[in-house]
């Protein structure tokens, strides 16, 4: 995700602390902001544990399994 979007998710978080609060406009926009960025965790999480082998005191490697 890039730094605009992430220090735009800052500045709305807090103006939405501020006295002021936000407009129904901004409060959708940092829904969308913080469903993006969520994802985009959730991706890169995904694709770390994916490519994580766990190493047996013998020698052997085996990948991750996934859980359905």
């Amino acid at each position: 995700m890039e730094q605009e979007k992430i220090a735009r998710i800052n500045a709305l978080a807090r103006k939405a602390k501020s006295p002021e609060g936000l407009t129904e406009a901004e409060a959708t926009e940092q829904a969308a902001l913080r469903r993006e960025y969520l994802d985009a965790c959730k991706r890169s999480l995904t694709a770390q544990l994916d490519n994580t082998v766990i190493q047996y005191p013998d020698g052997t490697r085996r990948p991750l399994k996934r859980r359905k």
